[in-house]
Order: C-alpha cells, then structure tokens, then sequence
C-alpha cells in the first residue's frame, strides 16, 4: 500500500509517461488486457472442469453457484474476446 505522497507521485508519473511516450504506455496497457484475457480462460477452463466435481461432492446448490459463475465468466469473455485475446 503506498502511501497518499507516494500515489500522487506515482500518478505524476505515469500521467508523465502516457503524455510523453504515448506508444509505449499504449504497448504496456496492451500486455495488461492481454493477461487479464488469459486470467479470464483459464478461469473458465477451471469452472468447467469442476463444476462436475463441485455438482457431486458438495451438492446441487453449490453445482448451480458454480455454472452461474461459469456463465457469468463465459459471457464476459465473449463480450470482450477481441479487446483481450
């Protein structure tokens, strides 16, 4: 956790470097959806292999918490497929 000076500079500086170097800064916010893309698959991927699993040991209650899940992650994922993947 920083502290309030510390944000404030920090925010100085990463206003400085996306009005300088705008390429660069659009480069590294390009490699940030890229990895929350990646996040967001391997969190479905997981869902869907244990929503089975979660359906027979801990119940139909606990099975349906997780496809809501799952198809809340699903939607989310195609809604935003060409801005991360």
């Amino acid at each position: 956790m920083l502290s309030k000076e510390d944000q404030r500079r920090f925010e100085q500086i990463t206003r400085y470097l996306r009005e300088s170097d705008p390429a660069f800064f659009a480069r590294l916010d390009q490699r940030a959806r890229a990895n929350r893309g990646r996040y967001l698959v391997l969190l479905t991927i997981v869902l869907w292999a244990a929503l089975p699993a979660m359906t027979v040991l801990a119940g139909r209650v606990a099975g349906a918490i997780c496809a809501v899940v799952l198809l809340a992650n699903s939607a989310l994922l195609w809604r935003y497929r060409r801005r991360w993947l």
